[in-house]
């Protein structure tokens, strides 16, 4: 997957600094409008976050699994003239997902509304008009905040103010959880509704109405898996960019932007080398750029500072295992609720406590594909929400060479107890990633997984905007920046910073 080297002078081309799904999709979309674009990945391998780690003949896709809207990555295809399916499949899941709480209750959350309303019939009965009602809610807070809004750029306050009207009709101020106990009575399925923030770094109980359009996006186009894995998405798009004519430079560590009189002029890399472009774009941690990548710039320190007092994504702590046999019972997504939810995420979020109890997400990929194994054996990731290093009251106060092994311990433990038994017996390989993984290896922010937290002060407008205001031809996509994480939210990102950096490019 790695180009040529093409360095020295030559201004006449874009630079994107990381090769996330945000990333990428950027660099396809202006490869395919004409704009010759250079890709720099400090890693060994493209994908950011997607990255895939071999170990013992098994494939572990280290996130993001959960792949939603899958029309955004057809659109970059077709962006470049090409058809997704010749370059990868795509797999419908149902159920979804699976959730169990410690009772041993258990709902499938299925794709078919028909399916879905029986399930919620079943569990709950007086909660099947209610859910309704939060559907349709749903619905019409897609229409604004996803269909309207998602793939434009917020780069003045007026676009917010315009904006406004419809989101204050449809109480975007109010939390998620709240909107869903408005209209569903019964607490678990409050839990199957509003979870969903989590998966893009936000707290239920804080996170925008907004985002209560996840239900709406998920039933509209449902939720995928790429066959061969999320590592075989990112192979795809970047033999799409490539096709296209695109660069793609790997171990290219980007210690610097260069910039002269508030103007981009190209970046250095750790070795020393020199690449010119007006134009660069981060798909690196929105905090990481502004206060190591533009150490030279003093504005950019104060934006650096004040992003460190922003509100920031909950981290996490995953193990990547390989079994012998297989969990035939299991489904693809697995969503284990611990005994606490509320109190629990108020330990996460606000707390900054490593609290003795979990909920975990469960990826069971061999459920739906054998390639990720060797024969016999299936593979499987676990996760669990855990605070990001910098909560003042808290900060270093988790050893994680001590705590993370604890851990794992206990999390196997509950696996074994509620879904997958004899587990331990089984177990081939293991490795864990825990929040100093995400510091040190994707210079995450005190190890947030999903940089800044969807708030409603932290979005759109008030979010890390896609063209910087104050340096020229310094351009964000992906997570840290609008609408925000998770593959529909980065892949649009890279929609609405295409635009913008294919208009300053023409006018040039």
């Amino acid at each position: 997957m790695n180009s040529s080297a093409q360095s020295g002078s030559k201004t006449s081309r874009a630079i994107i600094i990381g090769s996330g799904f945000g990333g990428l999709a950027l660099a396809i979309r202006l490869q395919a409008a004409g704009i010759p674009t250079l890709i720099l990945e400090a890693r060994g391998k493209p994908g950011g976050r997607a990255y895939v780690y071999e170990q013992d003949g098994f494939r572990f896709d280290a996130g993001p699994t959960v792949l939603t809207a899958p029309q955004v990555i057809d659109d970059l295809f077709s962006a470049g003239g090409k058809n997704r399916e010749d370059y990868i499949q795509f797999e419908a899941l149902s159920p979804f997902y699976r959730l169990l709480w410690q009772d041993g209750t258990q709902f499938d959350y299925a794709g078919n509304e028909a399916e879905l309303e029986a399930a919620i019939a079943a569990f709950s009965p007086d909660d099947i008009e209610g859910y309704r009602r939060f559907r349709k809610y749903s619905q019409d807070v897609f229409k604004e905040g996803y269909e309207k809004l998602a793939h434009v750029p917020f780069l003045d306050i007026w676009s917010m103010v315009r904006a406004a009207p419809n989101l204050v009709k449809l109480e975007s101020y109010r939390s998620v959880y709240s909107i869903v106990a408005r209209f569903i009575k019964d607490e678990k399925l409050r839990q199957v509704f509003s979870y969903h923030t989590l998966l893009v770094g936000g707290n239920p109980f804080s996170t925008s109405a907004i985002y209560a359009l996840i239900h709406a996006l998920e039933l509209k186009w449902g939720v995928h898996f790429p066959r061969g894995g999320t590592g075989a998405l990112v192979a795809a798009l970047v033999k799409l960019f490539q096709d296209l004519g695109g660069e793609l430079r790997l171990n290219a560590n980007v210690d610097e932007i260069l910039t002269e009189d508030a103007t981009v002029t190209g970046v250095k890399l750790k070795d020393g080398e020199i690449i010119s472009s007006c134009y660069v774009a981060s798909n690196a941690d929105v905090v990481h750029t502004y206060k190591h990548l533009l150490r030279e710039h003093p504005p950019a320190q104060s934006a650096a500072r004040k992003l460190e007092r922003s509100d920031h994504s909950m981290s996490l702590f995953l193990i990547y295992f390989g079994v012998k046999g297989k969990y035939t019972d299991l489904a693809h997504h697995t969503i284990l609720f611990g005994p606490r939810y509320k109190e629990l995420l108020t330990d996460i979020f606000d707390r900054g406590v490593l609290a003795d109890d979990f909920s975990l997400y469960l990826h069971s990929p061999s459920v739906t594909d054998d390639s990720l194994a060797p024969p016999g054996h299936s593979t499987h990731y676990v996760l669990a929400p855990v605070p990001h290093m910098g909560h003042h009251k808290n900060k270093g106060s988790v050893d994680w060479n001590i705590a993370g092994p604890q851990l794992q311990e206990r999390i196997l433990t509950s696996l074994e107890e509620r879904c997958m038994p004899d587990l331990r017996k089984k177990i081939v390989t293991t490795r864990i990633f825990s929040p100093p993984n995400f510091e040190q290896q994707l210079n995450a922010w005190q190890g947030s997984a999903f940089s800044l937290q969807p708030t409603l002060t932290q979005s759109a407008w008030f979010r890390v905007h896609n063209r910087d205001r104050n340096i020229h031809g310094l351009y964000f996509v992906g997570a840290g920046t609008h609408p925000g994480a998770g593959i529909p939210g980065v892949v649009n990102s890279a929609r609405a910073t295409a635009g913008l950096m294919q208009e300053d490019w023409s006018n040039e």
